[in-house]
């Protein structure tokens, strides 16, 4: 998922020339010229710069500026009219949060934060697709980790997911709405599947009762 942000990188290396052009309108789209600023009427701030980056006369790329600042980008990645990759800024300039549409639809459902080396390290997602996060992923050295998610949509965390080696190893869930895991299933190395219960939620698990 996660990508170094070339395009934030040039986008910086033009900023300085686009504020020093100062026009108030917007300039044509060319090839020679695939980005092009738009400046606050009032202001003369820089707000967007749009990029035509396969230089084939469509926008695809939408970066939304304050100034010299880097706010957010937008960008189509395939070309169907449609935004599916969405990038937010820190004021520090460096990408804090990548946001993704599951279903490639315009809409964004998903959101990855990468790590310092490049790779994801948290990945929330709203299964309802309105805004709010169901589902949080951990990852540890691009591998996942271990997954929280709340899949009642009462906004409390009901499933708990531990995994070895990017393998599912452990799958708890709170049955008493106690906040706290009270049943889970654990997977063994050999396929095996153990069923252990903590009807309490004191974290002290003991085997379920055959059936």
């Amino acid at each position: 998922m996660a990508r170094t942000p070339i395009l934030a990188v040039v986008l910086a290396t033009i900023v300085a020339a686009a504020l020093a052009a100062c026009s108030p309108k917007p300039d044509p789209a060319n090839a020679k010229n695939p980005f092009n600023p738009v400046y606050d009427k009032k202001t003369g701030k820089l707000t967007m710069l749009t990029f035509d980056s396969k230089k084939d006369g469509k926008i695809d790329t939408w970066s939304y500026m304050d100034g010299t600042r880097i706010v957010r980008i937008e960008i189509d990645r395939d070309g169907d009219g449609k935004v599916d990759r969405w990038e937010y800024y820190g004021s520090d300039q460096k990408v804090e949060k990548i946001g993704l549409s599951r279903p490639n639809d315009g809409q964004v459902d998903a959101w990855a934060y990468p790590a310092s080396d490049g790779s994801v390290a948290k990945m929330e997602i709203s299964a309802n697709r309105d805004g709010k996060v169901t589902r949080t992923e951990y990852y540890e050295g691009g591998t996942i980790a271990r997954v929280e998610e709340d899949t009642k949509g009462t906004g409390r965390i009901d499933k708990w997911e531990t995994y070895r080696n990017g393998s599912l190893w452990i799958v708890a869930f709170d049955d008493q709405q106690l906040g706290k895991p009270t049943r889970r299933l654990v997977y063994g190395l050999d396929g095996t599947v153990r069923a252990e219960v903590d009807p309490k939620g004191t974290g002290n698990f003991s085997p379920a009762p055959a059936k």
